[in-house]
């Protein structure tokens, strides 16, 4: 969400003081473009991943503030349920065996983290949605204790002025609604943190828009959602529909909601900040005391800290980051579209699929984008969450395939030959890339297993849902902590 902020009020003069001043951060903004103030020296890469918090059967607890005191860790932080927690992982290059570090680190952090949890009867879990969610467990009591999820939750209700609806149909069908923003708190997810210089941000964002179908169809780890089988990455529908601060009546008037996928290929950076100021009112309108053009001049950095917090509620699937750090202005694509988990290597070698591919796309002599429609990339997204690893999807030149067969057929190399460009190591490069490679080959991802898992048990083991759903998660936390990639999972006891 950006910076922290406190329980407070807003008023009339506070809301018309924050849009002069969000706007003056986005012609400061267009200067540093101009003037190319920024660090493109040795990119970096990051990552989070969001978690959640269970018992020892298999239900959520909310104990976020416990199990953070117990790991001590400050890399650990708290989300928006209390039955969240996430993980903000050191960046560091992917030259050489970058992969297999950030794959170590992660691994013992969390391996770290879980034995402290236990200690107050909490186990960290890495999935999109825990399927044992219940309704009681998405109230108002839910939310950290943190001033800001409070504020965040009126304000969008301010603006929305009626509950949520939130409605999705796919194999079943959930109706229900909600008067707090916890609903949102079901959707953990994998941000891959990537920095570009402003010249090339343009062509990664767009890359990133592109493949953002196939990412979702390949990685699809939320199939279940208050004892339902909706989509294959039920995540995407719910979390749009659990930020959206727009009416029935707002909606049919085309206003664009805050969980935006966008509607068009971009050439600039200032693009996307610029549809910010235009099409969304501040939800958090805190006006920081820096004058930021008054520091620009004076030869410093501007925190530009306005336009930061405003990007931070709106929630694009790839959103544009503007950070300073050590003193330094850098700009970073920040990839949304993956859910949490199953495991750490199936993490690290979705990351190595989408940090290769991504620069291949983006230094191709003809660019994707201008071979295909962004429509149809947003159809891809669409069909990757609802379908899963069995989706159809639509790339130049080849029409309308399977996604795996499009990732076997033309993606893999490509990727191969980004990872190269970034200088990752050789055997890691095949390791990583061949774990994507036989996601493909064998039709499983989180979601398969998680719905062929329900069914077994459901069918063969006679157990009613919520017995079923209670083992799914059990059989789940085991295999993640055996970190064997999902395509080896077997849907057996």
């Amino acid at each position: 969400m950006g910076e922290e902020v406190g329980a407070r009020t807003f008023s009339r003069e506070d809301r018309a003081r924050y849009r002069e001043k969000v706007r003056r951060c986005l012609d400061v903004f267009a200067e540093m473009l101009r003037e190319s103030r920024f660090d493109v020296e040795r990119p970096m890469t990051g990552l989070e991943i969001e978690l959640n918090l269970v018992d020892d059967d298999s239900r959520p607890t909310m104990r976020n503030a416990d199990v953070l005191a117990a790991v001590a860790d400050p890399s650990f932080q708290t989300e928006l349920g209390q039955f969240n927690v996430e993980i903000n992982v050191a960046p560091r290059r992917l030259v050489g065996t970058g992969t297999a570090e950030f794959e170590s680190h992660v691994r013992a952090s969390l391996n770290a983290a879980e034995e402290k949890a236990r200690t107050v009867d909490a186990h960290m879990v890495m999935i999109g949605i825990l399927p044992t969610l219940e309704p009681g467990h998405l109230t108002a009591g839910a939310l950290s204790a943190n001033p800001r999820y409070a504020l965040l939750n009126e304000q969008i209700f301010a603006a929305r002025g009626e509950d949520l609806r939130i409605a999705i149909t796919g194999v079943e069908r959930l109706a229900t609604t909600a008067d707090t923003i916890t609903p949102e708190a079901a959707c953990t997810s994998t941000q891959f943190h990537l920095q570009v210089s402003p010249a090339d941000f343009a062509g990664y964002w767009n890359a990133a828009q592109a493949i953002a179908g196939v990412q979702v169809a390949l990685g699809a780890n939320s199939p279940l959602f208050f004892g339902r089988e909706l989509w294959r990455e039920t995540r995407v529908p719910l979390f749009q529909q659990a930020t959206d601060t727009r009416s029935e009546e707002i909606k049919a008037q085309g206003v664009r909601p805050r969980v935006w996928f966008g509607e068009r290929w971009i050439t600039s950076v200032f693009d996307l900040f610029e549809e910010n100021v235009r099409y969304f009112p501040a939800l958090l309108p805190v006006c920081d005391p820096e004058d930021p053009a008054q520091t620009l001049a004076a030869g410093g950095v501007p925190r530009l800290a306005e336009l930061r917090l405003h990007n931070g509620t709106i929630y694009r699937w790839n959103r544009p980051v503007y950070d300073v750090w050590k003193g330094r202005p850098h700009l970073r694509v920040e990839n949304r579209v993956l859910p949490a988990g199953p495991t750490v290597v199936d993490t690290i070698a979705n990351g190595a699929f989408y940090f290769g591919l991504v620069r291949a796309l983006a230094e191709s002599d003809r660019p994707l984008w201008s071979q295909m429609s962004f429509s149809a990339a947003e159809e891809n997204f669409t069909s990757g969450a609802r379908h899963g690893i069995d989706a159809q999807v639509y790339w130049p030149g080849l029409g309308y395939l399977p996604a795996t067969e499009l990732v076997l057929r033309r993606l893999l190399p490509l990727a191969h030959q980004g990872l190269d460009r970034w200088g990752v190591d050789p055997t890691e490069r095949d390791r990583l890339l061949g774990i994507i490679e036989q996601r493909c080959l064998t039709g499983r991802n989180g979601a398969s297993w998680q719905v062929a898992t329900l069914h077994r048990l459901e069918s063969a083991d006679h157990l009613d849902r919520p017995e079923a759903l209670r083992e799914v998660v059990r059989q789940y936390v085991e295999l993640m902590h055996s970190n064997l990639p999902v395509h080896e999972w077997p849907v057996t006891d």
